[in-house]
């Protein structure tokens, strides 16, 4: 599965209408024309043309540079609970002298740089050294090193990759993953901390790098079809693949941003933001979309889960951010917060002009409830935006606008973007064309051949459809994936996508997902994810994170098992009824591709690795675990 930035929800479980007006801001509402063809094939083509856009990212770290030198780029936490800062100025110079160090080493596409940390300035020290010098950079997911038990993916990747350079923030913390790993013929880099048994360069030694006298030539001669950088997707495999991003890639999507999200022109962003930079959304939509338009991002240490979103809330207590970038859990957890915390709210509305959100469904519920506290604050309801797009895309593809915007909606193709919608087992399957699209995936031209359809379209496997069949414009609805549908014995297709949205939304707040099973079987049965800070709003005597102690609660079994029979009573069918569930007692598993490090969960390696589990929903005598409203 591609790593989507997107909404997942669905109509029936729209939000109320709201009262309060909405917060004007400068926006660039998609328009496109149609195409259709007679076997069914729909071409949406934006109106607009796409602005013209740089050669290079790096031409926009000269603009700032010269036009804003001491502006703040980038901010994170020291020790002493202060930030440490990095201005355009000092940025434009660390950059020059990383990439001099990566060019003397000889680095290259064959042999990329590896970066296996977290966000961090010393992160982003080397991957701007990189972008300058025209070596390709991977940043790696932390949880490869940090959370897997056998490196399965890292040692994957580093196979696939053969980097030159691999470099950890924190070699202590890295050691064990590097010094396993890391072959003997590839350079580790740490900011601080040391790597047992290996020998380790210090960033330091990098940073005191004098230009080469090749700098500005081999910076010059970056053009539009040098590689910038791969990211890590899994798809259907569960084994990363390396998407390619080109520097036309994410230029070009950096212009649809701005074009589209015109506030941006208005004053130079600011951004306090958590998401991760080995996905599409953290690395390249957020880090692009600031120093694109010369704003300032804070690092922000904290995560949507107790024990981490204490950081996020310090955050936003000293920083007004202009746009704020979060995934729904996210949202969630900060609202009772904002509910308890007057100074808190003003500071984080002072100035905000939109939300966005991706990953999954903002609940209606949540989204009201924002609504109801901007308004509260500012007299307006704060735009909250979101899109459909991947990491094979940039990932900017469709946007919604501030007035279509709603849970399920992803809008139209932006500027610079086709959509193809192509008739797939009565559902229309979206593919796209346009400068933001990967040319492939890194040495696996089968999967790159696959990937595209006979006229050059990436087939994002997700399925769309119209808000209105009479008027295209306006926008599509998110529709689910194609490859998780499936049909009942009774040759009835299951639409995935949109009942798992609904059952989610049914069992708020006790689920965070599920995995729907029944392929040829008589009826569906769930394995269920349960949302252990949503149980613990029901029994806060659980204990923290014991996901064993919340699936056998008693409390936490009869209200589930309330909101599924509540659930069941209104399906409409047997593709939507949903007749046994079990909660799932144990962590799915990074390591067996069940679910990715941000959360992910991936339909078919669950089914795949649960058989038992399935086996045991569908038998005669189900275990006192399943909760069954049905015989079998």
């Amino acid at each position: 599965m591609a790593e989507r930035s997107t909404a997942t929800d669905v109509k029936s479980a729209a939000r109320a209408a709201s009262p309060h007006p909405l917060r004007p801001i400068s926006f660039g509402a998609p328009q496109v024309t149609i195409e259709r063809r007679p076997d069914g094939t729909i071409y949406l083509r934006p109106t607009a043309p796409l602005a013209e856009y740089p050669v290079r990212i790096t031409d926009r770290l000269h603009h700032w540079a010269e036009v804003a030198p001491e502006r703040v780029f980038m901010a994170e936490r020291n020790a002493q609970g202060g930030w440490r800062t990095l201005t355009y100025k000092g940025l434009l110079a660390s950059s020059r002298r990383v990439a001099s160090a990566l060019i003397g080493r000889g680095l290259s596409a064959d042999k990329p740089l590896l970066i296996l940390s977290g966000n961090s300035i010393d992160h982003a020290l080397m991957a701007f050294g990189a972008l300058y010098a025209g070596v390709p950079f991977c940043p790696v997911s932390a949880a490869y090193s940090l959370v897997s038990r056998d490196y399965g993916k890292l040692a994957h990747v580093i196979r696939l990759l053969t980097p030159g350079l691999v470099f950890a923030d924190d070699g202590d913390k890295f050691a064990d993953a590097l010094r396993v790993n890391v072959p003997e013929t590839a350079e580790i880099v740490v900011a601080r901390g040391a790597v047992e048994g290996r020998r380790a360069t210090l960033l330091a030694d990098l940073l005191a790098t004098p230009e080469s006298p090749q700098l500005d030539a081999t910076h010059d001669a970056i053009g539009p079809d040098t590689v910038a950088k791969f990211l890590l997707t899994s798809g259907s495999t569960g084994m990363p693949k390396a998407v390619i991003n080109t520097q036309r890639m994410i230029c070009a999507n950096q212009v649809m941003l701005r074009e589209t999200l015109a506030f941006l022109k208005d004053a130079p962003p600011v951004i306090v933001d958590w998401l991760p930079w080995n996905h599409t959304f953290g690395g390249n939509h957020n880090i692009g979309l600031t120093l694109y338009n010369g704003g300032s991002m804070y690092l922000d240490e904290g995560k949507p889960v107790p024990g981490g979103i204490e950081e996020t809330v310090r955050n936003l207590r000293e920083i007004s951010p202009t746009v704020y970038f979060n995934v729904p859990k996210g949202y969630e957890t900060l609202l009772s917060y904002f509910r308890d915390d007057a100074a808190l709210r003003r500071k984080f509305f002072a100035r905000l002009d939109a939300m966005f959100f991706s990953g999954a469904a903002l609940a209606p519920h949540i989204w009201n409830e924002l609504d109801d506290i901007a308004a509260q604050e500012t007299g307006h309801r704060v735009p909250m935006l979101t899109g459909l797009g991947a990491t094979e895309t940039s990932p900017f593809f469709m946007s919604v606008t501030p007035l279509t915007s709603r849970s399920g909606h992803v809008g139209l193709p932006v500027p610079g973007n086709d959509a193809k919608l192509v008739p797939n087992n009565g559902k229309l399957e979206v593919r796209a064309k346009g400068p933001n699209v990967m040319p492939g995936y890194w040495r696996q031209p089968d999967l790159t051949a696959a990937a595209f359809d006979d006229e050059g379209f990436y087939k994002f496997g997700d399925a769309i459809k119209p808000a209105n069949p009479d008027n295209f414009d306006e926008g599509f609805d998110f529709d689910g994936r194609i490859s998780e549908d499936f049909k009942l014995s009774s040759g009835t297709w299951v639409s995935v996508g949109p009942l798992r949205a609904r059952f989610v939304a049914a069992c708020a707040p006790l689920v965070r997902d599920v995995v729907i099973a029944g392929i040829n079987r008589d009826h569906l049965a769930a394995l269920v994810i349960l949302d252990l800070d949503g149980c613990r709003s029901l029994n806060p005597a659980l204990p923290a994170g014991d996901i064993a102690a919340a699936a056998s609660d008693a409390a936490i079994r009869a209200a589930f098992r309330e909101r599924l029979a509540k659930f069941m009573a209104a399906s409409t069918g047997s593709s939507t009824r949903i007749t046994r569930a079990i909660l799932l007692d144990t962590p799915l598993s990074i390591d067996l591709g069940e679910v990715t490090d941000k959360g992910s969960v991936n339909q078919r390696a669950v089914l795949e690795h649960r058989a038992a589990v399935v086996e045991g929903l569908y038998a005669a005598a189900p275990s006192p675990q399943v909760i069954a409203l049905q015989p079998s």
